[in-house]
């Protein structure tokens, strides 16, 4: 009996530990935004951009990075995969159809930010899984950071 009640207080901690783990993801993802913005407001595009863009600056943490659309949904920066760089990826769709950067856009168009879901395949386990995009317009620019649910 001692046994079954230690497995069941087990996976009670294990699902609280991982509600705040999502709970500090979005917190952190939110944070590397605002960073972000701030960096930009004080070097300008081109020094913001340029930091954006390197794999090994600082905002690439882990998983979390930043990437810039402009109000069309086209990358004008990213932390890891420069080869978006100039490409509209305002038609992108999700496995299940979902056009979920048009939605980013339209988003932070109408409100000035928030979050998008959207199914994405995670880099780090090769399989398709839940995620969300924070999204902030500031300026003529959408600055994101995603997390994995």
């Amino acid at each position: 009996m001692k046994k079954i009640l230690a497995a069941i207080l087990v996976g009670i901690f294990l699902v609280g530990v991982s509600g705040v783990a999502l709970a500090s993801t979005a917190a952190e993802a939110t944070a590397l935004v605002d960073k972000a913005i701030a960096f930009y407001k004080a070097n300008g595009k081109d020094k913001a951009f340029a930091e954006f863009n390197n794999p090994k600056g600082q905002f690439v943490k882990g998983e979390l990075y930043i990437f810039i659309w402009d109000l069309t949904g086209k990358v004008l920066a990213h932390g890891t995969n420069e080869k978006l760089i100039g490409k509209d990826v305002s038609q992108l769709k999700d496995v299940d159809g979902k056009l979920f950067v048009q939605e980013g856009v339209d988003l932070a168009k109408a409100k000035g930010s928030g979050w998008v879901d959207y199914k994405w395949t995670n880099p780090t386990t090769k399989k398709v899984e839940a995620k969300s995009t924070y999204v902030k317009k500031v300026d003529d620019l959408i600055f994101c950071c995603g997390i994995y649910k």
